[in-house]
């Protein structure tokens, strides 16, 4: 990489990184779904339904053509908001969470192939028993926030599977990570389970490396602590583990590193779920923490979380999002989702604060009911100091904000036919626009509106 653009990706990371205020949850019971439904203006074309004074533009929806020639992928997932040297463009980097056993239905390559000739099979990670490429991936798009208009978009890598969520890096990458751990069998001809770095301002597609050092699991997100370069992450099992990776050399995942799990100080193995068969923890409970180193991280087995465990690593409930965000006057700490945790398995939002001898570990938030949260998946801080949370759960999916003191307010409904969940919330630089994905129908939406009386609601 020439000096010129490293320099560039230096730039953006340094607006895509920053992150947002946001108070320590406070344990106070959770309101119902604040704002509410009744609160939401019904959207007449049947898409996202958005409180008043808000609008949205739709982007690439699946089955598009792209400006390679490939077709837009289905089941849009977790993704990343880059900036632009031009202010008024921001590219994002868009998770497919496409898994094998389909052939190509929904794929970037047409139903039955008939784009493949667009395609450099070179560039495929992985392919099928019938060599045909694995479907899960990246689209990057280029949005212009002034004229609210898409104005490129590309598969940006490609062979992966279940490319479910992942998280930008302080140097200007995203990481799609995937979120299986299929084996060499019929669908695949190389073992799954990794996570992969895009490059955010590359036109075309990344050549696909697996950062093989970061483990081998259902990964979810990553979180990259800007201070340090350390990656954090998330499992999603219900019978997870909390990671984080220490690189060799800062910035540069493929030179590898050092996996760990996070153990609970005087209490391994402790399982924070809640479920009644542990510890009852409570909203605001913290706990002093360290970290186990982990070996054999490539998992053939893929035990790698009960090797953990056994070993004293804590154990959570299908983790998913991560983000990074500021408490008013103390260091950073990353935040992170549990689909399934909390009493009424409607999900926890856990914080990890880093610490010279360890860190600490809270419980910033747990869902009662469905009612009030139904599921928490992917989450990032907004510009406000508040976390923005997407539903994943049985009922119609939502996105909230979750205050500081545990309330809730709400900020969309997915309102396409059916129940599909939302994703890959991420900020402009510029905090103007809150980008979200339905993933079925896959589409993104760019929201706009007066988000600071939202945020005082």
């Amino acid at each position: 990489m020439n000096l010129e653009r490293r320099r560039f990706l230096q730039s953006s990371a340094a607006l895509s990184m920053a992150a947002p205020a946001y108070g320590a949850l406070s344990g106070c019971a959770a309101s119902s779904r604040g704002t509410g439904r009744g609160d939401l203006v019904a959207d007449p074309r049947g898409w996202l339904d958005l409180p008043e004074g808000f609008t949205y533009q739709r982007l690439g929806p699946t089955g598009m053509e792209m400006n390679d020639g490939l077709l837009v992928p289905a089941r849009h997932d977790g993704m990343g908001c880059f900036a632009c040297p031009d202010a008024d463009r921001v590219i994002l980097v868009r998770n497919h969470e496409m898994k094998p056993g389909r052939g190509l239905v929904d794929s970037a390559f047409g139903d039955n192939g008939e784009r493949l000739d667009r395609f450099d099979m070179s560039k495929a990670w992985d392919t099928d028993a019938e060599g045909r490429p694995m479907t899960g991936g990246t689209t990057t798009m280029v949005y212009n926030l002034k004229s609210r208009e898409l104005e490129r978009i590309h598969l940006s890598i490609a062979g992966t599977s279940t490319n479910c969520a992942g998280g930008v890096t302080p140097w200007g990458t995203w990481l799609t990570c995937e979120e299986t751990t299929v084996k060499v069998g019929s669908d695949a001809r190389k073992d799954h389970g990794y996570v992969f770095e895009v490059d955010a301002t590359y036109n075309g597609l990344t050549i696909p490396v697996a950062l093989k050092d970061m483990g081998r699991f259902d990964h979810e997100a990553a979180a990259v602590d800007p201070a340090t370069g350390i990656v954090y992450m998330t499992e999603d099992d219900k019978e997870g583990l909390f990671y984080r990776f220490i690189p060799h050399v800062r910035g540069d995942l493929t030179m590898g590193g050092r996996l760990q799990a996070l153990r609970v100080q005087d209490q391994p193995s402790l399982d924070t779920r809640n479920w009644g068969d542990g510890p009852d923890i409570s909203s605001g409970q913290s706990f002093a923490c360290t970290w186990i180193d982990l070996e054999n991280v490539q998992a053939p087995e893929g035990d790698l979380r009960f090797r953990g465990f056994n070993a004293g690593a804590a154990r959570f409930a299908r983790g998913e999002g991560a983000a990074w965000a500021i408490a008013p006057g103390q260091s950073s700490s990353v935040y992170f989702a549990c689909t399934t945790g909390g009493k009424a398995k409607k999900g926890q939002i856990w914080s990890y604060a880093p610490g010279e001898m360890g860190g600490t570990l809270t419980l910033q938030y747990e869902s009662p009911n469905a009612e009030t949260m139904d599921m928490c998946d992917n989450i990032v801080a907004a510009p406000w100091g508040h976390l923005i949370v997407c539903e994943d759960g049985d009922q119609d999916e939502y996105v909230h904000g979750l205050r500081p003191d545990g309330t809730i307010y709400t900020i969309a409904r997915n309102a396409h036919p059916g129940k599909s969940e939302l994703a890959g919330a991420c900020f402009s630089p510029d905090g103007s626009t809150l980008f979200v994905n339905v993933q079925t129908p896959g589409a993104t939406y760019a929201i706009t509106g007066p988000w600071a009386r939202l945020a005082m609601a």
